[in-house]
């Protein structure tokens, strides 16, 4: 049975090697973060700037899921619900345009926390109606260069609607600096998701100790 608790939502990590600095390892700065005190780690490996090859996926996510376990820190595998199974992993998170939620949850949602995005007040309260759902990953809250398909930002106001109209808890994500997650938490998001704001750090455990410190809604 799965365990989700919204404190895992606080200093949510997604990387995969095409966020990595020229020269750096992806599970270097994983267990980095890992040992900083990320409370959550999302596997997202896609895209042309991608360096992993296709077979090479597999072991990744089994190594990351490993370091993971150690650190007792979940686990979730973005949007590929085969891998997801093949190394049991805690989570797994779906956007509107890949696998559809309803399979998502058909299939696992027992075994796994199942995360969703919802970037607006429509689908918010279209997915409030589905059962099975633990979280949103709402935004992007500021312009993002992460992702290249990334919805309009929707800023801090835009945030604060969609946390008062969610029946569930939202990770906000999309563009996220230091210095917005006071303002972040003020509208009673419940963590804060984020890529580069990490992977990039020069002091990932500072990074990590200032979004773990943020007063985010209990």
């Amino acid at each position: 049975m799965k365990k989700f608790n919204s404190n895992i939502l606080q200093a949510y990590f997604i990387c995969g090697s095409q966020d990595i600095p020229q020269g750096q390892s992806l599970i270097k700065i994983v267990e980095t973060a890992l040992k900083s005190g990320i409370t959550a780690f999302q596997f997202r490996d896609k895209g042309t700037n991608s360096t992993l090859k296709e077979a090479e996926r597999l072991p990744m996510a089994q190594h990351l899921h490993e370091l993971c376990q150690a650190y007792q820190v979940p686990f979730f595998i973005d949007d590929d619900l085969a891998l997801a199974k093949k190394v049991n992993a805690e989570g797994i998170h779906v956007g509107q345009s890949d696998t559809a939620i309803e399979q998502v949850i058909s299939e696992v949602a027992e075994q796994m926390i199942v995360g969703y995005s919802c970037s607006n007040s429509t689908q918010i309260k279209q997915a409030n109606q589905i059962a099975g759902i633990d979280y949103y990953g709402s935004g992007p809250i500021f312009a993002t260069t992460s992702k290249s398909d990334a919805d309009p930002e929707i800023g801090v106001a835009g945030l604060a609607t969609l946390v008062n109209e969610s029946t569930r808890p939202i990770v906000a994500i999309g563009g996220i600096k230091e210095t917005d997650l006071t303002a972040i938490a003020q509208t009673g998001a419940a963590g804060a998701a984020v890529i580069s704001m990490i992977a990039q750090s020069n002091n990932i455990a500072k990074t990590v100790a200032t979004m773990n410190n943020a007063p985010w809604h209990k």
